[in-house]
């Protein structure tokens, strides 16, 4: 099917839907008339918006409306009323009317309100680009929405402030699609709240170079998945924190040629279920004991994968396979409620930090 080309007029209607209309604010002709003639200074009688209408719902436009069937007297063409002769009455005729207008949107509001404050939860994206997103959003329905979200929680005044976020997230993303490595400086915060290049000993700034597999968000904040050239394990990096990527003409080390990959590709659910904290180490089957109240959390954590055991008044037996430092973060995080079982080196490693944590406050 032609696309008719867009002529003024339907694109200004098409502008007055789209900021004026919703399912719960639909418009008339007639109030389509007066926003043309308020806004654009254009003068439109009812058929000419209905012909443009028409126009636009076959140009793609999802544009709902409601339709009336009205009695109207049948006109000559002097613009007379016609009479039947046989009864002296005027012919009438059914004449569909057009009504209610509105522009259909890809997104509802409830889903537009979600995407916002994932923005704003997020901390990873830096003020001024997360404001233009959440505008952007605005955008995309009514005034009325924009009316409503404008009482929503103003953004955080913590978030980062690299603004190479979105330009990292390009080039990471074009190096992951031609398994190239990467390049790139590491920052990190200072007394001075300000983010610096890491540095190395010497005083010199430090250059990583890694082969990318993938990006994750966990917990607001986004993570670049890749292996260190110099090692053969998997690390984990804050993508706000990555700056100056340079993509290498050198091929990516295969991910299943990593020792902790079994050979296989990278199962990012998997991944990410086994490293809730996103630390590098390895996966271990583990076995902790919790109070009742926390297999919400645990489920939260770990996924629902975990299998629980010997329940009783006192709490549940958890196992479950997860990343070693998480699990022992995640001990440390919520003792006593939560107590690691096997393996006895990780228990025993726990017991030890507690007992310097306690030593240390009691000094």
């Amino acid at each position: 099917m032609s696309v008719r080309p867009p002529k003024k007029l339907m694109m200004n209607i098409l502008e007055i839907l789209r900021q004026y209309s919703d399912e719960n604010h639909r418009l008339s002709q007639k109030e389509i008339t007066e926003k043309l003639s308020k806004e654009y200074d254009i003068k439109a009688n009812r058929k000419s918006i209905r012909r443009n209408i028409i126009n636009l719902i076959d140009c793609g436009y999802d544009i709902d409306y409601k339709e009336t069937i009205r009695m109207m007297p049948v006109k000559d063409k002097s613009g007379k009323n016609v009479i039947d002769p046989k009864t002296g009455e005027k012919v009438m005729e059914e004449n569909i009317i057009w009504s209610d207008f509105y522009l259909v949107r890809d997104f509802t509001d409830n889903e537009l309100r979600l995407l916002i404050d994932g923005l704003l939860f997020s901390r990873h994206i830096p003020y001024s680009e997360c404001k233009e997103l959440v505008e952007k959003i605005e955008g995309l329905s009514s005034e009325y929405f924009r009316s409503r979200v404008k009482y929503i929680s103003t953004l955080p005044n913590d978030k980062s402030n690299n603004k190479d976020l979105f330009l990292n997230i390009e080039l990471i993303d074009e190096a992951i699609s031609k398994k190239k490595k990467i390049s790139f400086k590491y920052l990190e915060y200072d007394t001075d709240k300000k983010m610096h290049v890491k540095k190395r000993e010497d005083g010199s700034e430090r250059i990583y170079l890694v082969s990318p597999y993938q990006m994750a968000a966990r917990e607001g904040k986004y993570y670049l998945i890749c292996n260190y050239d110099k090692y053969d394990d998997i690390s984990n990096y804050r993508l706000d924190r990555i700056t100056d990527i340079v993509i290498t003409d050198e091929p990516i080390k295969p991910f299943k040629k990593l020792k902790w990959s079994n050979k296989a590709e990278l199962n990012l659910a998997d991944y990410m279920k086994k490293h809730p904290y996103m630390y590098s180490s390895d996966d271990v089957m583990v076995s902790f004991r919790v109070v009742l109240p926390m297999i919400g959390d645990v489920i939260d954590m770990f996924g629902t994968d975990v299998r629980f055991s010997d329940k009783d008044e006192t709490g549940v037996t958890v196992s479950t396979t997860t990343n070693e430092r998480a699990m022992e973060q995640f001990a440390l995080n919520f003792a006593p409620d939560v107590m690691v079982l096997r393996p006895e080196r990780l228990r025993k490693k726990i017991v030890e930090k507690l007992r310097n944590a306690v030593e240390a406050y009691e000094k």
